[in-house]
C-alpha cells in the first residue's frame, strides 16, 4: 500500500483516510511526492527479498532448479 502524506511538525499526516487498525506498526519509505522517480519502477535489488536464496546449495543453478519444478507432474 502506498499512502501520500505531508510531514508537518514531526508527524507524517496522510492526505487521504487510511483504513488500517489504530496502532498498527508500519514501515515508511520516504520519497518526496511527485519527485523525478515517480512512475519509474523500482529495481528488484531495492527489495529486501532480493538474494534471500543465494546460499542455498539446491539452487546453485536457478534455471535448472525451476525447470525441475516445472517438469514435475501436478496431481
Amino acid at each position: 500500500m502506498t499512502i501520500a502524506a505531508r510531514y508537518e511538525d514531526g508527524v507524517f499526516k496522510p492526505i487521504d483516510p487510511v483504513t488500517i487498525p489504530e496502532g498498527t506498526m508500519v514501515q515508511v519509505d520516504v520519497r518526496p511526492y511527485g519527485d523525478s522517480n515517480r512512475g519509474k519502477p523500482r529495481s528488484v535489488k531495492d527489495f529486501e527479498f532480493c538474494g534471500m536464496w543465494k546460499d542455498r546449495d539446491d539452487m546453485s543453478d536457478s534455471v535448472e532448479y525451476v525447470n525441475k519444478l516445472r517438469s514435475r507432474s501436478r496431481g
